[in-house]
């Protein structure tokens, strides 16, 4: 990135990752807020008026005063180049599509996440899928282009199996998740339905964590993805956190794997957005902790500024004696979600802008 700030925008910006957006690129280095949007019934609204900040810290006084934007590319301004999408599904599949004829958008909507032209991306898994946007602007005919992250619990475990995926023989994997209550938004999971409780069933996620890691696994050539050659079950929860999912995870090899070797190649796993040292990358985006009881959210969700998965119990499975499995614990709104779109967009502007 050169010394000019590049202006950004945020699509659906009241809302809770629209507000994990703010925060993360509140004093970015590169990036500078210059737009922020919402529903009509926010639109001409100071950001602060139309807001009902729910994160632990502060609205950053640099939104405070900006006059949000109503949902429409005509309301923005010419002279934002990214946007960062955090709108609802339904609303990303109609609205993404209009402001990608002129913006670049970084989107963490699902809306788009399946269209063979739009890259799926985690950067230090699959970088090589941003070659899609010079067929996805041919395509259509944009000036723009939209890039998608994963499903937030995806990321999470996509990036603690990438450095194994890369050295060993996977056959099958099981994962079971257990994810917290943010994932659903403020309002999502009614406080009657999760305290004493657990729900045993997240629309869809089952079969995006299911197809969403073994596309980002494969192979792409031109437009087409050669899926990963393994089998991957999932089973998602959700419990009474309100940040960080943890998943315990099953995998089976085709042959008897070291332990310890399992272990440094996640810990010592390194990709692009470390070697070009970009602002949101982890240092370590896999830590391994040796602890019995860790990982844990409360502890753990939050390291490396939540940019980094943690895992722990890295153990043989006493049963299988081809299966190793381990609990990891990510941070579900900070790299499953607002800090995945951002470290896509710092990688676009490094490399291809």
């Amino acid at each position: 990135m050169g010394d000019k700030m590049i202006k950004v925008g945020v699509l659906g910006a009241t809302g809770m990752v629209g507000q994990r957006f703010i925060q993360l690129l509140d004093k970015h280095p590169d990036f500078e807020i210059a737009a922020l949007t919402a529903s009509s019934k926010s639109a001409g609204k100071r950001y602060e008026d139309a807001t009902t900040w729910y994160l632990d810290d502060s609205m950053p006084e640099s939104v405070k005063n900006i006059i949000v934007s109503d949902t429409k590319p005509d309301d923005v301004s010419n002279d934002v180049e990214f946007l960062f999408s955090s709108l609802p599904t339904e609303t990303a599949a109609i609205v993404e599509p209009k402001f990608a004829e002129s913006y670049y958008v970084a989107s963490n909507a699902s809306a788009m996440r399946a269209e063979k032209d739009v890259p799926l991306v985690i950067p230090e898994v699959n970088p090589e899928f941003l070659d899609l946007i010079d067929i996805q602007q041919k395509n259509r005919g944009w000036d723009g282009f939209i890039v998608t992250n994963p499903n937030c619990s995806t990321i999470a475990l996509t990036l603690t199996l990438k450095p194994i995926y890369d050295n060993f023989k996977i056959n099958k994997i099981y994962v079971s998740t257990m994810q917290a209550v943010s994932g659903a938004g403020y309002n999502g999971v009614p406080s009657m339905a999760i305290v004493d409780n657990l729900v045993p069933y997240i629309g869809d996620e089952e079969e995006k964590i299911e197809s969403e890691t073994l596309h980002l696994l494969g192979t792409l050539n031109g437009i087409d993805v050669k899926e990963a050659n393994f089998k991957l079950s999932a089973s998602c929860h959700r419990v009474g956190i309100v940040d960080g999912h943890t998943e315990a995870v099953f995998i089976e090899f085709d042959e008897t794997i070291d332990v310890d070797e399992i272990k440094n190649k996640m810990s010592s796993f390194k990709s692009i957005p470390q070697e070009l040292n970009l602002y949101s990358a982890p240092k370590n985006p896999v830590i391994v902790k040796e602890e019995d009881n860790r990982p844990q959210p409360r502890m753990d969700r939050n390291a490396n500024n939540g940019m980094s998965v943690t895992v722990g119990r890295v153990r043989k499975d006493p049963i299988f004696e081809n299966n190793i499995k381990y609990v990891l614990v990510g941070h579900n709104t900070i790299r499953g979600a607002a800090g995945a779109s951002i470290l896509n967009a710092e990688l676009i502007s490094k490399k291809i802008l």
